[in-house]
């Protein structure tokens, strides 16, 4: 059961994030932007079913939760803290927390067939060491979709997911780092 240590505010006024002493997931991201895509994951339907809920974000020792725009958070927090209380944590679920499986996951979306890809392998470093640690300390994330004609198709994730920074200033800033060090033929869009 992962206690919660404590709540902060995000860009996005709609979103939250929860700070856990114990870890829900190790080094993967689950990203929910509706119920109906929550109904397999625990953690993520019970956030769901406290209603005005309209996204999920958790990863390692985070959950990021955006409301909807009529939604008070003073209303809300309470609510949603009993099911993040009640939750499993990662090392109870698998009985040793070593999650070395879930740990090759990280970098998003793509596939196996796109890993051997050695721009993929600089964006997803370039990322993880500059990008990714900025968007976590705010409740999101950026997962990568696809990478084809020099169009990378990008997916922000939690408090990210919506917020206007993320979609207008982030967006630029990665794309002009992957020009400048990677390519400068790469255009990015997100999704």
């Amino acid at each position: 059961m992962p206690k919660i240590a404590d709540i902060q505010e995000t860009p996005n006024p709609n979103a939250v994030k929860f700070i856990l002493k114990e870890a829900v997931s190790h080094g993967t991201s689950h990203s929910f932007d509706a119920p109906e895509k929550a109904v397999g994951d625990t953690l993520a339907k019970s956030l769901f079913d406290v209603g005005e809920v309209v996204s999920v974000f958790y990863m390692d020792k985070m959950i990021t939760v955006e409301k909807a725009d009529d939604a008070d958070w003073d209303e809300i927090l309470p609510n949603l803290a009993v099911p993040i209380r009640a939750a499993e944590s990662v090392q109870a679920a698998n009985g040793n927390g070593n999650g070395n499986d879930a740990a090759l996951k990280v970098g998003g979306a793509i596939g196996a067939a796109l890993s051997d890809d050695p721009k993929i392998a600089q964006i997803n470093e370039l990322l993880d060491e500059r990008i990714r640690p900025f968007l976590a300390s705010d409740g999101g994330w950026v997962e990568l979709l696809s990478l084809e004609n020099s169009v990378l198709k990008i997916r922000y994730q939690g408090a990210c997911g919506s917020c206007p920074s993320s979609l207008t200033g982030t967006l630029m800033a990665i794309e002009n780092m992957i020009k400048e060090e990677i390519d400068p033929e790469i255009e990015v869009i997100a999704e």
